[in-house]
């Protein structure tokens, strides 16, 4: 799937961080590396995946360390996988 920035529909974010905690709760749809120097992850954008965003940028949330870190491993899994 290819998801541009002037898609209104997504939230897109490098940040690996905030990528992780935005799938804990949202399915995350599309990592886009045609940019060697920084990937972009997309996800469905709805009111519920705002306020966690902003809730995120707050230091606002508490996760599962566990399902974080599995996460993490995830992500980075589809970013390097070719």
């Amino acid at each position: 799937m290819t998801i541009t920035d002037e898609n209104e529909n997504y939230f897109s974010t490098s940040d690996l961080a905030l990528s992780a905690t935005l799938s804990l709760y949202f399915p995350l749809e599309s990592v886009d590396k045609t940019n060697p120097q920084k990937v972009e992850f997309f996800f469905k954008k709805s009111p519920d995946l705002e306020k966690l965003v902003d809730d995120f940028w707050r230091g606002q949330l508490l996760v599962e360390p566990q399902a974080y870190f599995n996460r993490i491993k995830g992500i980075k899994a589809r970013i390097y996988d070719r």
